[in-house]
């Protein structure tokens, strides 16, 4: 192999590596405990951001969950008494709130 793709293949995975965006995942996180399903990180692929979905039940957050999310918007929908609150953001680990 040619020694100038061997000395600069180590640093395009570094600038790679940095200019990631890297989502907290939990698929089940209620507001009493930490995440019971589901715990890790994403690195978000093209087209994707951090997303993070809040239910809430009489104004008191029933449960969470966190992923990278492909095409995600922002949205609240209010039904069957519950209100689903869809946020989504573009930094690093910003879907995160303890």
């Amino acid at each position: 192999m040619n020694k100038h793709f061997l000395l600069l293949f180590p640093l395009c995975c570094l600038i790679v590596a940095v200019t990631s965006l890297r989502c907290i995942t939990c698929h089940l996180r209620t507001q009493t405990d930490h995440c019971r399903r589901g715990f890790g990180v994403c690195i978000a692929q093209k087209h994707e951001t951090c997303m993070l979905l809040k239910i809430f039940q009489d104004d008191a957050l029933q449960t969470s969950y966190m992923v990278c999310q492909k095409f995600c918007r922002d949205l609240t929908l209010d039904l069957n008494n519950r209100i689903y609150v869809h946020k989504c953001c573009n930094y690093d680990y910003c879907n995160f709130r303890p």
